[in-house]
């Protein structure tokens, strides 16, 4: 018996070895579709990629949704979707330097563009979307006339860095909220899909 035990542990041994050294841990999957769609988002705190996840339901969950962090290799994809979350007026600092590095691998397929911010919970205007989409992820991805959104964030503050987090708090009536509507992502989703049937 024990025999037996030791050729088992033996084999899963050997098998996870043989893994690739760089896993997916967060890519969302699929239903499968006759094209590649994929969601990039780049985050602080988690709310860019809930916003991803919802919008590739609102694609009928067809579009694969990656974390800027993996570094993934976009060029196998028909159709993109990029945003990410804006802290200070500017995004994601390493979706941008992504963006900067990687255009000629998502440049003519980006189908969709969206931005989350907290906007000290004050309703989105013309005024946020273009400084969001029109001034900064239009420029970086070379994509202007596709579906776009300015989303409304949240604040939680176990997920913020103890330095931001102090200067948040210290601003006054700044309490934790969570302002990002499922459904509105839903809708971009939607939109996006519609865009190119």
């Amino acid at each position: 018996m024990r025999k037996r035990e030791f050729l088992k542990a033996g084999i899963l041994g050997l098998g996870a070895l043989m893994l690739p050294k760089k896993a997916a841990a967060l890519e969302f999957y699929p239903r499968p579709s006759d094209k590649k769609w994929a969601v990039l988002f780049g985050t602080w705190c988690g709310t860019s990629r809930d916003a991803g996840i919802w919008i590739s339901e609102g694609m009928d969950a067809i579009a694969n949704v990656f974390d800027v962090r993996e570094n993934p290799d976009l060029s196998v994809y028909d159709h993109i979707v990029i945003g990410g979350s804006i802290r200070s007026n500017e995004i994601y600092p390493m979706l941008k330097d992504y963006l900067e590095k990687n255009r000629s691998t998502f440049e003519g397929k980006v189908r969709g563009l969206f931005a989350v911010c907290g906007n000290m919970m004050q309703p989105i205007e013309k005024e946020q979307h273009d400084a969001f989409i029109g001034y900064q992820l239009s420029p970086l991805t070379g994509a202007y006339d596709v579906p776009a959104k300015v989303f409304l964030g949240r604040i939680t503050w176990g997920l913020m860095e103890p330095d931001v987090r102090e200067k948040m708090q210290q601003i006054p009536n700044m309490v934790e909220y969570d302002n990002l509507k499922r459904e509105e992502c839903l809708a971009l989703g939607k939109e996006i899909l519609e865009s190119t049937t």
